[in-house]
């Protein structure tokens, strides 16, 4: 079996693939830069900071495949971002590359792609507008994936994953929820599917109310179990006690895209209905 290294595992999307990985990759090494606190004695787990280039090279020896959860998970500072996002991106991918991991599944963002409006569906190979810092650096791990999988022949995933969590919490997630086990399911794809070179994937569930064509996913056999409008009512329900956010409303980034927002609204709102 391969040896599959898993960063982030002590973030919110890690916690949860920790209890769901090991039956598939008995062999997972599990990385953050803090232990999790409720660290199980059979998991195995080495503690790196990502950056740092040497300590990435450490939990990058003897392994196969990456799934790169790593890093900063929110909107944050800029040197917040830069540290663990862009450098700690380009460390993961340069570390990877030289002790020979063969595949990286990177976590990008719905972020990367936050100012197109909720009324554009949009594909995978769409101009990059981030609606943050954070959503920067995806767009920058995203880049910095495919000059790898060009450059050095490192099979590359990226997935842009919309809400990750066990049902949809308001109207916006709705259209980009993820279940854990349909993230699961992407991430196999892109560790074990032949035909992987460079592939962006959104990381969404059966979503009747996408704004993503994510066809290319499909294509690779991706088949996903969950349905957000089974959960329409407790979303619609939540959705009910949120205040009225014009511009969050309005862009697929939602309160990502109305944070620090200073333009003028209607400016932006009216080039954007062209």
């Amino acid at each position: 079996m391969p040896r599959i290294l898993m960063t982030g595992a002590s973030g919110g999307i890690g916690t949860s693939l920790r209890k769901l990985l090991p039956p598939i990759y008995p062999d997972l090494l599990l990385s953050d830069i803090k232990p999790p606190a409720d660290l199980g004695a059979n998991e195995k787990f080495r503690a790196a900071d990502l950056a740092d280039l040497a300590q990435c090279e450490a939990i990058c020896e003897g392994v196969d495949g990456i799934i790169h959860f790593g890093g900063y998970s929110v909107e944050g500072t800029w040197d917040q971002i830069l540290q663990a996002n862009i450098i700690g991106g380009y460390n993961l991918f340069e570390a990877a590359y030289r002790k020979g991991v063969k595949r990286v599944v990177f976590a990008s963002s719905n972020h990367a792609v936050g100012f197109y409006p909720r009324h554009h569906k949009i594909g995978t190979d769409v101009t990059p507008r981030p609606d943050g810092h954070y959503g920067v650096s995806k767009v920058f791990g995203e880049a910095v994936g495919a000059l790898y999988a060009d450059k050095h022949g490192l099979r590359v995933t990226c997935l842009r994953i919309g809400n990750f969590g066990d049902m949809p919490l308001d109207q916006r997630r709705l259209s980009i929820w993820l279940k854990p086990g349909d993230l699961v399911q992407l991430c196999r794809i892109g560790l074990e599917h032949p035909d992987i070179h460079f592939e962006i994937f959104y990381g969404a569930s059966l979503n009747e109310r996408a704004w993503w064509d994510n066809h290319r996913a499909y294509e690779f056999g991706y088949r996903p179990m969950g349905r957000a409008e089974d959960f329409r009512e407790h979303a619609m329900a939540e959705q009910a006690k949120l205040k009225p956010d014009p511009v969050g409303d309005y862009f697929q980034g939602g309160a990502f895209c109305s944070m620090e927002f200073d333009a003028d609204p209607s400016r932006v709102i009216d080039w954007n209905k062209r």
